[in-house]
This record gives structure tokens, sequence and C-alpha cells, in this order.
């Protein structure tokens, strides 16, 4: 691929002095002219009448002269006759020589007038002058995206056809660009040429190092225009993007349940190959999430006295008007205003008063919709943190409520209480038009449409509603 491209790129160059050497023929004939030189004259008649009558036998291609035959036939034969003194390198004409040795004295004569920068060359500097212009002739065919040179527009055209000639010889791996390769390489060489200033830490490319320098600066230029929150970083950006368009693009192969973040599915995956990699260093208890291990370090690190009445039911903390007992003197501060009926903080939206802050900063989220408490595992968020608790133990397995009767265990203390009334007998919701009574809320609802007429859930296939979805699963066995 490589060859075929400094191939093209000789022939081009050929071209390029070939048309220079027409024009400079062209003057030094019109000298000839007046002095008489008849083979110059020649030469120069057929410049005039487009005549080309010396041809390339390889490939066709026709010229003024025999000299310029000669010349381009070193295309074919790979003949370069004038070689340098001083590296060796050959090369096919003069002009590339005297380019060439350029390297060697250093000498740049091609100078850009609107910045100063010079070149070795003209092609470079006409190159150059694209960044001024903003011209990008070379147009790719099936997307229309431009370039500003030919090798940018062959790099693109991969994206395309899917060749990936540069190959990693370590691990195999393919890239579109020998850049990419050069980069990729730092992985298996572990080298990390770009250094933070501020706090010494390398990195193995130029755009880790500048979003790494957000650190430092503080700066968020990626902000959601959903809800105006900003991040250092593009791809931050576009996992936070997920929670409003409810995408989850990684799922686990076991159970199907899907994530918005990779970090996210590996925590997951502990619950099925029972992992946990967060140890305690005192006890030696481990945990799947470095969260739980957190919590749990509260018992060695004095919350211990507290924690303990959990397990021995002990509550020092008396109310003196009821007599009910608590753990801590905080919940008891808050208990008493029952009894004194204060309701301090109030609500600026609704007007709704509420015993403490913490309530009334909970209630506010009704009307900010912000859920703060997020799962780690599957990234659903919650209102309170209670809630995010009894949610864990999904994933977890843990029911640490028990039916004293039966021994049924349950994950959430409403659970129970509804269970409850299996062996009370007990039916506390009633209908108001029939009277029939029942042992959920829930139930009492279902039953309310019968009254209602209303029947929410609808055939997708023949439009025909029911007023539960097991009535609708049952009719979908028709289709």
């Amino acid at each position: 691929m490589d060859s075929n491209k400094d191939r093209k790129e000789e022939v081009k160059d050929a071209d390029e002095k070939h048309q220079h050497a027409q024009n400079f023929q062209k003057f030094s004939v019109e000298g000839a002219l007046r002095t008489g030189d008849k083979k110059k004259e020649k030469q120069h008649m057929r410049i005039q009448a487009g005549e080309k009558p010396h041809t390339c036998l390889q490939c066709g291609k026709t010229f003024t002269c025999d000299g310029h035959l000669k010349i381009h036939m070193r295309i074919h034969t790979g003949e370069k006759p004038h070689a340098c003194l001083q590296c060796g390198k050959s090369f096919t004409n003069t002009s590339d020589l005297k380019k060439h040795m350029r390297i060697h004295t250093g000498e740049k004569p091609h100078t850009c007038l609107q910045c100063g920068k010079t070149f070795t060359n003209t092609g470079d500097l006409k190159k150059h002058m694209r960044i001024h212009t903003g011209e990008k002739p070379h147009a790719c065919l099936q997307c229309g995206k431009t370039f500003t040179q030919t090798g940018n527009l062959q790099s693109h055209m991969r994206n395309h056809t899917g060749e990936k000639p540069f190959a990693c010889l370590q691990c195999g791996k393919s890239f579109t660009r020998g850049d990419y390769l050069n980069t990729h390489m730092r992985i298996h060489n572990g080298e990390k040429p770009f250094a933070c200033l501020q706090c010494g830490k390398t990195f193995t490319q130029r755009g880790n190092l500048q979003s790494h320098m957000r650190i430092h600066t503080g700066e968020k230029p990626f902000a959601c225009l959903q809800c105006g929150k900003t991040f250092s970083r593009d791809d931050h950006l576009n996992t936070h993007m997920r929670i409003h368009n409810g995408e989850k693009p990684f799922a686990c192969l076991q159970c199907g349940k899907s994530f918005t973040r990779d970090d996210y599915l590996n925590t997951h995956m502990r619950i099925h190959n029972g992992e946990k990699p967060f140890a305690c260093l005192q006890c030696g208890k481990t945990f799947t999430q470095t969260g739980n291990l957190q919590l749990h370090m509260r018992i060695h690190t004095g919350h211990l006295k507290t924690h303990m009445r959990i397990h021995t039911g002990e509550k020092p903390h008396a109310c003196l008007q009821c007599g009910k007992t608590f753990t801590h003197t905080g919940n008891l501060r808050i208990h008493m205003s029952i009894h004194t009926g204060e309701k301090p903080h109030v609500c600026l939206q609704c007007g709704k008063n509420f015993t403490n802050a913490s309530y009334l900063k909970k209630h506010m989220r009704i009307h900010t919709g912000g859920k703060p408490h997020a799962c780690l595992q599957c990234g659903k968020t919650f209102t309170h943190t209670g809630n995010l608790q009894s949610h864990m133990r999904i994933h977890t397995g843990e029911k640490p409520f028990a039916c004293l009767q039966c021994g049924k265990i349950f994950s959430r203390v409403d659970h129970l209480n509804t269970h409850m009334i299996v062996h009370t007998g007990e039916k506390p919701h009633v209908c108001l038009q029939c009277g029939k009574s029942f042992t959920q809320r829930g139930n009492l609802q279902l039953h309310m449409r019968i009254h209602t007429g209303e029947k929410p859930f609808a055939c997708l296939q023949c439009g025909k509603p029911f007023t539960n979805t097991s009535n609708l699963k049952t009719h979908m066995r028709i289709h």
C-alpha cells in the first residue's frame, strides 16, 4: 500500500518537473529563436502545436523531447543515477537531489508570507498554505468529507473499506493509520512521554494529559443540554446522557440485566461469580463493593456502642409523655415534635410543614425530581437512602425481616407487614361502593375497576382492553 503511494507521488512529482521543464524550455527556446538555434526552435514548435512524438512503450505517456522521456523511464526501470555524497541516497533527477541536499544544509528557501514559516520545497509550502486559506481539495467520494492532503484522504478511506494495514507484531491488533499503531505500542513498552507539570503524572497520549489537566484547572467544558450538569471529559458526558435516554448498552450474559456503565456490569458480575475483593483489615470480612466495606468499618471506628443496640434492642432514650424509647437522642428530639405539634420547616413551593430539616430536604425531591442515591451495581437512582438500601437486597439476596409465625423472610419490613395479614385475617382496605375488603391496597385498586369500568391495559395487536395485566397476558396467547 505504502509502495503504491510512493510510486504515485513519484509519478506526480515527475509530471510537475516535466511541466516545469517545458515552461523553462519555452523561454530558453524563445531565446534560441533569436540566435537561430534550429534544434531548440523545432522543440519550441512542438510545444506550441501540442505535439508529443516521444512515447513511453510501458505506460503510453507522451513527451515533446527524448530527454524528458529518458527521465520518465527511470520510474519504470528504478534507475537513480544522482547520488547524495553525504548519505548515499540516490534520485532519478538532479532537482530531487538538490531538494534533498537541503536536509543536510538546513536551507529552507520557501517562506510563508502570512506566518513566516519556511520550507525546503514549494510542495510543502503549498500544502502549508491550506492552513491559512482553509482549502481542502481532496474529497471523499463516499461521504463528502474533505481533506488538505491526499495522505489524510487515503487514511480516511480505510474507515469505509475496513482496511487496517498497520498491525502490532506483539498482540496482532491492527490499525488504519501508522500513528495509531505507534500510540498503541506504548501499551507494550510502557512509554508515557506526556507528563503533567503540576503533579508529575505521565500519560501515553496527549489527549489524556489534556483531560487530566482539567483536574487542576477545574475546567468542565462538556455540559448536558438537558439538566445543565458539566463534565471534564466528553465520555463522562456520554455516560451521563444514558440517565436521560435510558440507554443501557452493557448487558449481563448470565441473567440479561443491562447497565449504563461497564464498571456497574463488572460489579454486578460478582453476584454470579461470588467474588468479594474488598476485605476488612480488622476482622477479615469481605464485600463485593467498597461502599459496603466503608459502612462495615464504622463498627470498628467508634460506632460500635450505638450499632450494638440494633442487636440488643436497647433503647435508653425514653419519651416522658408517651414512654416510647429510642436508640439515639436525635430520634427522641424528632419524636417530641409529635406531641408539641411543632413543624418549623416549611416547603416554599407547596407550603407543607415538617418536624425536621431532613424530612423537608427529602420532600423537596418531589418538586426537583432529584434522586441522589444511585445503585453502584445497576445504576438505578432513588430519592432516599432507605429505598436504596432496600433495593440493594435484590443484589445481595439479604432478607432480614422474618415472620415469627411461619418463618417466611422478606427484604422489606412493609412486605412483612403485608404478609402478617395472612395470619391475622385482617382486611383493612374496604371498597366504599360494595363493602368488599382486601388485605392489600393494590388489590382494592384492581377491584375498583369493576365499578369504574376502567381497562387501562390494551392489546397492541387487536386493541381489546383489560382491567389487569394477567388477563392481557392470557389474551395474548390467542395471537
